[in-house]
C-alpha cells in the first residue's frame, strides 16, 4: 500500500484503538443510555415548570435544553464532521437494540422490512407528529416520541437477527438523514477490496458488523456506523481523511437509492422547513383564519374546541397552551404543503438541470448536491430552540443573526460548488454547465429564501 500521510497514520491508529478498546466504548454506551433515560423519564413525572422557572433550578427545563438545545443540533453537526460515529459509538437506541437482539428470537430480516422507504416515512411521520404534540416544549411529548422510538428499537432487536442493529439499518427515523449528512464527512473507514481478497491468514477474528453491511464491498460513509470494529481487518480497512466532497461527486444513479433524493427534497428540506417556520409564518395564520371563517359560516364549532388529549394534540390548559382541532388540521396542512410544494419545485429544477446537461440520470446525483444546505437548515432550525431557551435565561446573544447568515451563505456556496463540480466532471460544454448552474442557483436560492423569511423576513 502507498505510504500514508501523518494525519492518515494518526487516524489509522485511532481506528485500530477503537477496535482494541471496544470494551471502553461499550461502557461509554451504557453511560449514555443511563443519562438518556434520566433525562427522558424523570421530567414527565415532575410538575410542569411555571413562568419563573429557570433551567439551572428546574430539571424539566434543563432536560429540554440538553435534548433539543444541545443534543440533537450537535449530533447532526457531529455526523457532518465525523460520519456516523454517533450511531456506532454513542446512540442509546442502537446500543439497546443490539443488546436486546442477543436475547431475542433471532429471526431473519423479512423482505417487507428491508423496503428502502421506511426511514423517509418514519422521519416525515415523526416530524409531523412532533409538531402536533409540541415535542420541543413538553417532557411528556418527548417521552412519547423518543421513548416510543426506543421501545420500538428494543422490540425489533428482540425479534430479528441476533447481535445486529436491524432497527438502525432499516427503520430508525433519522437513519436516512444521518446517511445523507455522513456523505459530507471528511473522515471514513476506507476498504480496499482487492487487498481484502488477496490478504492471506492469519487474520483478525471476523468483526460483528451490527448494521449488517458487507464490509468487503463498503464504499463511502453513508451506511457505515464508524464503530471501529472492522478497523485493520485483513489489512484492508482503515480510518482515513478524505475530501468532504468526494462521496457526493462520485455518486451515480446506480449507487444511489431514489429514496435518498426523496428524503432530502421532501423531508429534510421541504417538511423540516415547514415544521420549523409555521409558528412564525403569516401564511399559516392566513390559512388558519380562512379555515376558521369557513367553519363558523357552516356552524362547525366543534373544530374550534381544544379538548383533544395531549398525546394527540398539545393540551396543557394550565399553561394556556392547547391546540384546537383546527390548529391540528392547519399544522398538518401547512407542513404537507411545504413538503409537497417545495420538494416538487426543487425536483423540477433538478430534473431540468439534468436535461440541460444532456443526461436525465444525472438528476439523482445532482439532488445530493443540496445536502450541505439541507443539513444547515436542520441545524439552523434545531438551534433556534437553543437560542430561544438561552434567551429565556436572559442572554441577549446578539451575535446569533450574523452567525446564522454566515452559515446559510456558506451552505449555499458549498452546495453550488458541488453542483458546478458535478456538472464539470461530466465533460459538459460550458454552455450546458452554465445553463444547468442557473437552475441550481435558483434551487439553492429558493431554499435560502425560505430560511431568510423565518429568521429575518418574518421576525
Amino acid at each position: 500500500m502507498p505510504e500514508l500521510s501523518w494525519h492518515n497514520r494518526w487516524l489509522q491508529r485511532l481506528g485500530e484503538g477503537m477496535r482494541r478498546h471496544a470494551r471502553f466504548i461499550r461502557a461509554a454506551q451504557w453511560l449514555v443510555v443511563v443519562f438518556y433515560a434520566v433525562l427522558l423519564v424523570i421530567p414527565p413525572l415532575l410538575p410542569l415548570p411555571d413562568s419563573q422557572a429557570r433551567m439551572l433550578d428546574n430539571l424539566t427545563l434543563l432536560a429540554q435544553f440538553l435534548f433539543w438545545g444541545i443534543w440533537w443540533p450537535f449530533v447532526l453537526l457531529s455526523i457532518v464532521m465525523f460520519g456516523r460515529l454517533w450511531c456506532g459509538v454513542l446512540c442509546p437506541e442502537g446500543s439497546l437494540s443490539e443488546w436486546a437482539s442477543h436475547y431475542g428470537k433471532g429471526m431473519g430480516v423479512p423482505r417487507w422490512l428491508r423496503w428502502g422507504g421506511w426511514p423517509t416515512l418514519a422521519f416525515c411521520l415523526t416530524t409531523l407528529y412532533g409538531q402536533l404534540i409540541s415535542v420541543y416544549d413538553y417532557a411528556q411529548a418527548a417521552l412519547l416520541i423518543l421513548g416510543g422510538s426506543t421501545v420500538a428499537a428494543v422490540v425489533v432487536g428482540l425479534l430479528f437477527a441476533r447481535g445486529k442493529r436491524v432497527w438502525c439499518r432499516y427503520l430508525c427515523p433519522v437513519s436516512g438523514v444521518f446517511a445523507l449528512l455522513a456523505r459530507l464527512a471528511p473522515v471514513h473507514f476506507q476498504v480496499n477490496e482487492q487487498r481484502w481478497i488477496e490478504n492471506a491468514p492469519p487474520r483478525l477474528p471476523p468483526p460483528n458488523c451490527a448494521p449488517l453491511l458487507d464490509i468487503r464491498r463498503l464504499q463511502g460513509a453513508s451506511d457505515c456506523h464508524a464503530c471501529g470494529r472492522c478497523s485493520g481487518q485483513r489489512g484492508a480497512v482503515q480510518l482515513i481523511a478524505r475530501s468532504g466532497n468526494q462521496e457526493i461527486l462520485h455518486a451515480t444513479s446506480q449507487t444511489l437509492s431514489p429514496w435518498d433524493a426523496r428524503l432530502l427534497l421532501f423531508g429534510v428540506i421541504g417538511l423540516a422547513m415547514g415544521a420549523f417556520q409555521w409558528t412564525v409564518s403569516p401564511w399559516f395564520v392566513a390559512l388558519k383564519q380562512t379555515l376558521a371563517q369557513w367553519l363558523v359560516e357552516h356552524d362547525q364549532f366543534w373544530a374550534l374546541q381544544d379538548n383533544a388529549p395531549w398525546w394527540l394534540l398539545t393540551h396543557y390548559p394550565q399553561l394556556n397552551d392547547s391546540f384546537s382541532w383546527l390548529d391540528g388540521f392547519s399544522i398538518v396542512t401547512y407542513l404537507s404543503l411545504s413538503s409537497v410544494l417545495l420538494g416538487t419545485v426543487l425536483m423540477v429544477l433538478l430534473r431540468l438541470t439534468a436535461r440541460l446537461a444532456g443526461d436525465r440520470a444525472l438528476y439523482w446525483p445532482l439532488a445530493l448536491t443540496l445536502t450541505p444546505l439541507g443539513g444547515a437548515g436542520l441545524f439552523l432550525g434545531l438551534s433556534a430552540t437553543t437560542v430561544k431557551l438561552l434567551r429565556y435565561e436572559g442572554l441577549l446573544l446578539e451575535w446569533v443573526q450574523p452567525v446564522r447568515a454566515c452559515l446559510l451563505v456558506a451552505a449555499i456556496g458549498w452546495s453550488l460548488l458541488l453542483g458546478w463540480k458535478r456538472l464539470s466532471r461530466e465533460n459538459r460544454s460550458l454552455a450546458r454547465r452554465m445553463s444547468g448552474s442557473a437552475c441550481l442557483l435558483l434551487a439553492n436560492g429558493l431554499i435560502g429564501f425560505g430560511w431568510w423569511l423565518q429568521f429575518w423576513g418574518w421576525s
